[in-house]
């Protein structure tokens, strides 16, 4: 990371914590009242192809004893009414903040893989991962909800980890190198303007 995205970074998020700071303690009463503790979901990614950081976001899912996945219909049943609601306007993702602040995290870049794939796939994450990982990205604005429509039809770990193996990884991975080729100040901010863009007419749609 170029010292002015990593200044970029410290601004902004410096920034949007005195601005959100009260929405996100807000946030933490309600998920606690709500649907108590753990109030946070603290996940292992992968920030380079050797280095990981817990990703924090507020907790979405009942709690279950076992290793993570890819997110798909087999998880379903296990959102939570309160989860359901932030993810609609990923508001789960404002914990992120503080990966951003610690230097885990870019505002802007590829999402944070799972070490799982990072090992079955080394060639394809040691390029994309030369790139900080990040909250948003070009993959995210492009691919998002075709991975959640085509995730939602699978029913099993095994499938959800087939379709995103073999058609997920690849095609994210082309969004996020042709990000990296172009990356500047200005297409970070671009892509931050078309994130929140894209949030606002989400929330228009539900009302």
């Amino acid at each position: 990371m170029t010292w002015q995205k990593r200044l970029f970074d410290l601004l902004l998020g410096g920034l949007l914590v005195i601005v959100l700071g009260p929405i996100i303690l807000a946030l933490v009463v309600y998920v606690y009242l709500k649907q108590g503790r753990p109030l946070f979901y603290v996940a292992e990614r992968m920030k380079s192809p050797d280095q990981s950081f817990g990703l924090l976001k507020f907790r979405t899912m009942t709690v279950v004893d076992r290793g993570q996945d890819v997110s798909g219909a087999h998880n379903a049943a296990r959102i939570t009414p309160v989860g359901a609601r932030l993810r609609a306007k990923r508001l789960d993702e404002f914990p992120q903040l503080w990966n951003i602040l610690k230097g885990d995290m870019s505002f802007v870049g590829p999402r944070p893989p799972l070490r799982a794939y990072v090992e079955r796939f080394p060639e394809i994450y040691g390029a994309v991962l030369r790139s900080r990982p990040g909250v948003t990205g070009l993959a995210s604005i492009r691919f998002h909800k075709h991975e959640e429509r085509l995730l939602a039809h699978c029913k099993t770990v095994a499938q959800t980890d087939d379709v995103y193996s073999r058609i997920c990884v690849p095609r994210k991975a082309r969004l996020d190198l042709i990000y990296q080729r172009n990356q500047n100040l200005c297409y970070d901010v671009k892509l931050i303007v078309q994130t929140a863009a894209n949030l606002f007419r989400r929330s228009g749609r539900k009302h």
